[in-house]
């Protein structure tokens, strides 16, 4: 296959309508086995999943018995914390096949009857070890350091045990742990019932399109056409999507009041003074890390603003509307790359992280860990979920543009970190803190954009990816540290005793979206239709994620920057961070990388790489002008 950055732009065009398959109202029993993920590398069957479980279950009430003399002995604590580490790896290799399932087909009733037998599990394991903490903390830390000189088994577990003493004033007695650990029975039901109302029960919208095709605005139909060439196709597609959203947006604010409530009441139970820190407390990392990034995204708001004013120059609009958000800047190009081109870009735009990263990426193309295409009942996005003791599985929505590519290379970033992680580290201490979690795969985003660029001659072409990334790094930054300043005020309003109502969330919503996209400013014109965008974004139910992703993207644009302008050294500096798993703090691991998080500097140098990219996708449009190109 020849290489795509060498192409032509002739070629390039001549490509752009290659078919990508459309498996998007297909069951999913009727997709082609190569592009499914091998489910079956877990386990063989429903029936080895049951066996399996059977057997966990069975372990987990030997926990009571094992449990009344675990600290008697060095090796009797050794011998307890194995037997749970089993478990605890049992769990997520259960939870895994019947996860990822029930996401490939949303509808399956069997699929969902299985995670809920896990979740009830997991509910059971935790209230039969409501007693550790305690026990450990009654144990004492000169006691664990006697038993660790004892026996150098206990070395892996040293770091989570200083984290209990580290938490003690946040640990629960053993019976009031038990109730609590119970609610996880239903905690999750929020989410899940956001989740089912977004990608299977909300009706789709039928549209009728400038060309007169007739669409059903599903997720994945969606997606696509809000970025449709026609300006009138995507305000007629994002006015249509959420007006169909407004009519639920009772029941959304319902979902998620219930779950910032939940929230609340972890950090009242647990002594934390609010959401924030209980949420940050384990990492160490301290909330104004959070008020930081908020500060300082929004200094960089004028930067965002000139590329916005960038691209409706590009668009040749009079006007710049939400609506055009998602429509490329550079209209002539309308590049498909096929699967297979998708991966070797992706191949090649890793290169600097060298061989032992190029082998582990090969195998992750190759053996069944990507499931590729959207098929009926699938749930939207994109995500890697990892497997302690077998490989990662990469859930796609590939649909061929270029922005699926950056995803691939997003999520296998995400791939390669629990791969490398999971490698290295032993169980107990291979979980990476979710702060690290957004920076191995923009880290991959940044490599392929990049290399693009310095392989690209073609100014029209090189516009296009600029106008890409440009574009990933406003819904990263920007956009998820709009999302950040949302969710902490979400959090501040059932702080203080109120609810979350539809009409406070639309309000508070727009006036954020208004704020960051300078509609006062005349920059671009946010209508009052997006105001419940809010109900449409599944990481506000999992408590303060979304500002990670800016954070995560702030670190991988230093990261990358240190691998593409060094040598070996800081290539290994970087791989050595993914395979540190969760064997020190987040903030600790990324200093010994040579990024300080807990300082502005990063962010600033961010703000000044956006600066830099925005300037020279002007000087490109510049001498596209001046050879009368666009």
């Amino acid at each position: 296959m020849t290489c795509l950055l060498s192409l032509s732009l002739g070629t390039f065009l001549a490509n752009a309508q290659k078919a990508i398959p459309d498996y998007s109202q297909t069951d999913r029993k009727d997709i082609p086995a190569e592009y499914k993920w091998k489910i079956e590398d877990l386990y063989a069957s429903d029936q080895a999943w049951e066996a399996d479980k059977k057997m966990v279950t069975s372990q987990i009430g030997e926990i009571p018995v094992r449990a009344k003399d675990w600290l008697s002995s060095a090796a009797k604590m050794l011998d307890f914390l194995q037997f749970t580490d089993n478990i605890g790896q049992r769990l997520s290799r259960l939870s895994a096949y019947s996860s990822n399932q029930a996401n490939m087909d949303i509808g399956d009733a069997k699929l969902q009857s299985m995670n809920g037998e896990l979740r009830n599990l997991g509910v059971d394991y935790g209230t039969k070890m409501a007693f550790f903490n305690t026990d450990v903390l009654n144990f004492g830390e000169k006691k664990f350091a006697e038993y660790l000189k004892m026996n150098p088994g206990l070395e892996p577990y040293k770091f989570s045990v200083a984290q209990i003493f580290r938490n003690s004033a946040h640990i629960l007695p053993p019976e009031q742990d038990k109730l609590v650990s119970m609610t996880s029975l239903f905690t999750g039901a929020t989410s899940q019932a956001s989740s089912l109302l977004n990608n299977l029960e909300l009706p789709p919208v039928e549209v009728k399109l400038s060309d007169g095709k007739e669409v059903q605005l599903n997720i994945a139909n969606y997606s696509n056409f809000r970025s449709s060439k026609n300006p009138a196709d995507r305000k007629l597609v994002m006015h249509s999507f959420w007006a169909q959203h407004a009519k639920f947006e009772n029941t959304f604010a319902a979902l998620i009041d219930g779950k910032m409530k939940q929230h609340l009441y972890y950090s009242k139970v647990y002594k934390y003074t609010d959401c924030l820190e209980s949420r940050l407390f384990s990492e160490d990392i301290n909330p104004a890390v959070y008020h930081t990034l908020i500060t300082s995204v929004r200094s960089g708001l004028p930067l965002l603003q000139r590329y916005i004013t960038l691209k409706k120059q590009l668009l040749k609009l009079d006007t710049f509307h939400y609506d055009d958000i998602y429509a490329s800047a550079v209209k002539s190009v309308d590049k498909k790359y096929t699967w297979d081109e998708a991966c070797k870009l992706v191949r090649t735009a890793t290169t600097p992280l060298g061989p032992e990263y190029a082998k582990a990426l090969e195998v992750s193309l190759t053996k069944g860990w990507i499931d590729i295409y959207p098929n009926k009942g699938k749930e939207s996005g994109a995500y890697s979920s990892g497997v302690y003791g077998a490989h990662p599985y990469v859930k796609m929505n590939y649909n061929g543009d270029y922005n699926a590519v950056s995803t691939l290379a997003h999520e296998l970033g995400h791939a390669m970190h629990s791969h490398f992680s999971n490698l290295t580290q032993p169980y107990a201490t291979a979980d990476y803190a979710t702060f690290l979690a957004e920076i191995a795969s923009t880290f991959n985003e940044n490599l392929l954009m990049h290399e693009m660029l310095k392989e690209e001659k073609d100014d029209l072409f090189k516009l296009y990816i600029l106008d890409n990334y440009l574009d990933q790094v406003r819904g990263t930054i920007f956009r998820q540290t709009l999302f950040a300043e949302f969710e902490l005020a979400m959090h501040q309003k059932v702080e203080g005793g109120q609810s979350l109502t539809a009409d406070w969330l639309n309000e508070n919503y727009l006036k954020l979206t208004r704020e960051y996209y300078g509609a006062d400013k005349g920059v671009m014109e946010v209508g009052e239709y997006i105001g419940n965008e809010w109900s449409f974004i599944p990481h506000f139910y999992m408590n303060y994620y979304v500002f990670q992703y800016s954070t995560g993207l702030i670190a991988s644009m230093a990261l990358s920057e240190s691998v593409l302008k060094g040598g070996p050294a800081e290539r290994d500096r970087y791989l050595e961070l993914l395979k540190s798993g969760g064997k020190d703090f987040p903030l600790n691991l990324l200093k010994k990388a040579g990024v300080d998080m807990t300082s502005p500097e990063p962010a600033k140098a961010a703000m000044k790489n956006f600066e830099s990219l925005i300037s020279e996708m002007e000087q490109i449009v510049a001498r596209l002008k001046a050879a009368g190109k666009i």
